[in-house]
């Protein structure tokens, strides 16, 4: 009890800078008009590569060979009680409740070959995730923190994240600038090349990646906002999996294509390395192009990727449990039972942002898979449409300083389930994230909305709002509203 006592003091303690944000924010408007900073924001551009890194606490030189780069990331999330006849052993806690999840990562690469046409990275990740979600991240499809692992019984031991071999090969003489970062140590690239990464990763570090809804630190924290719901991308409890991508990049698109280790079961940490029988293909098509020519400047980027992807996994079908459990074979619907190799789920997605002005940006994704098959790696959701955008500060609001790095967010994601999961849910059923012993089906609707400001170097305070309605897919739950704090750091 001491010790748990003692892990509880220490959160507190990590979050008190967090919980003085209010504060800060009234001390912030006494700043100077300019409002610059170090390191100003690039959010008002969409080049090839990933957008500048956040501000750091410490300058980060582009002439060594290697990298080294750390971030945490501490969330505070609570909620009041709720509407709630009745809950399941995977519903979402209709009391009051509020808990804490920690994140660290400490980056490190290493450039084995500088030639822009002949480069080699390898780049090596150490994590540490600790704390927990609301209601042990149960009960929500489109859940309240990208953070949280899935698996409480894992604790905060640090692991290996990341490890692999990134090289590009150019197929072309002109060079353009890149942005080094975590992924990818280069600072110039070919304008036409062929990148190929082998080795653990995650897949949404290069698939379905968008500037204004990817980054849980420092945007949007919810699952299906930040990412398509209805791709069950290959991962294990932590979001990582092994894998081999091949990528062409052209002047203005680029395509891709994705190889990757499924899990042994819905969920789970252990990966099966037959690849004869179990694996997670992904291919997208990224295109950069205005979008809105003619109706906005010309000058202004915008994007739009399509994504689709196949998973062959030890999986089973929602009507066959359903058929069991009505025959009276099973005491309640179990989708475990049912399960077995060369099963295959299949989905596609889109994926677009635009921006408008120099300093608002929109975005929003569609999702849409077979959902006969059971959800495997991801979350429960079937079907997803999600609009939003964001506003950076640089150029001052309602007569405010100027905040180049300060962002305001605002996005809405409907999710949904088929028939057949639907059913299964109804009678009792559980998934890996679902499961209120019955159910009243509805869409699930959610609204969040953030605000981020940098306070000083790497260092700066979030708070988010989420509002859910029919968490679960259940209108006989909620709604439910989750208010978070955020305190990021990247060093």
């Amino acid at each position: 009890m001491s010790l748990l006592c003692a892990y509880n003091i220490f959160q507190i303690w990590l979050l008190a800078p967090a919980l003085m944000f209010p504060v800060y924010c009234s001390l912030a408007a006494a700043q100077s008009a300019d409002g610059a900073a170090p390191h100003a924001s690039q959010a008002s551009q969409f080049p090839t590569e990933p957008q500048p890194p956040a501000p750091a606490m410490f300058p980060h030189s582009d002439r060594p060979r290697y990298f080294i780069a750390g971030q945490g990331n501490i969330i505070f999330q609570a909620h009041a009680p709720f509407h709630s006849p009745y809950d399941g052993p995977n519903s979402m806690l209709s009391r009051g409740e509020y808990k804490v999840s920690l994140i660290g990562t400490l980056y490190l690469g290493y450039e084995l070959f500088k030639n822009p046409s002949r480069h080699l990275d390898v780049i090596y990740d150490e994590e540490s995730a600790g704390g927990r979600g609301i209601s042990q991240a149960l009960g929500l499809a489109g859940f309240t923190n990208l953070d949280v692992v899935r698996n409480p019984s894992l604790g905060p031991t640090p692991y290996m994240a990341r490890v692999q071999l990134h090289g590009t090969l150019g197929l072309s003489d002109k060079l353009v600038e890149a942005d080094r970062g975590p992924f990818s140590l280069a600072t110039q690239v070919p304008e036409r090349r062929l990148e190929l990464r082998i080795g653990k990763m995650s897949m949404p570090d290069t698939f379905d990646v968008n500037t204004v809804g990817t980054d849980s630190h420092l945007q949007f924290l919810n699952w299906t906002i930040d990412n398509n719901g209805t791709w069950d991308y290959a991962a294990d409890t932590r979001g990582y999996t092994w894998g081999a991508i091949a990528e062409y990049d052209d002047r203005n698109w680029s395509a891709r294509y994705g190889l990757a280790l499924m899990p042994t079961v819905a969920n789970g940490i252990d990966m099966d390395w037959a690849l004869n029988r179990a694996s997670g293909q992904n291919m997208e098509f990224e295109w950069r192009h205005n979008l809105m020519r003619g109706l906005v400047s010309p000058e202004r980027k915008g994007t739009v990727r399509v994504l689709s992807y196949v998973n062959h996994a030890h999986m089973g079908l929602y009507r066959d449990a359903v058929k069991n459990y009505l025959a009276g074979k099973i005491a309640t619907p179990d989708i475990t039972t049912v399960e077995k190799f060369g099963a295959v789920k299949y989905g596609f997605g889109l994926n677009f942002e635009q921006e408008l002005t120099q300093s608002l940006r929109v975005f929003g994704r569609f999702g849409w898979n077979e959902g006969q098959h059971e959800s495997y790696a991801y979350t429960e959701v079937d079907q997803t449409v999600e609009f939003g955008g964001d506003y950076s500060l640089a150029d001052g609001l309602f007569g405010l300083p100027r905040r180049p790095n300060d962002k305001l967010g605002l996005a809405f994601v409907t999710n949904a389930i088929k028939r057949d999961h639907q059913e299964y849910l109804k009678l009792g059923g559980l998934g890996f994230l679902l499961g209120d012993g019955k159910l009243n089906y509805a869409r699930e609707d959610i609204l969040e909305g953030y605000y981020t400001v940098h306070a000083w170097r790497g260092l700066s305070y979030a708070l988010d709002a989420q509002y859910i309605n029919h968490p679960g897919y259940n209108q006989d739950r909620g709604p439910v509203l989750v208010e978070s704090v955020r305190m990021h750091i990247d060093f």
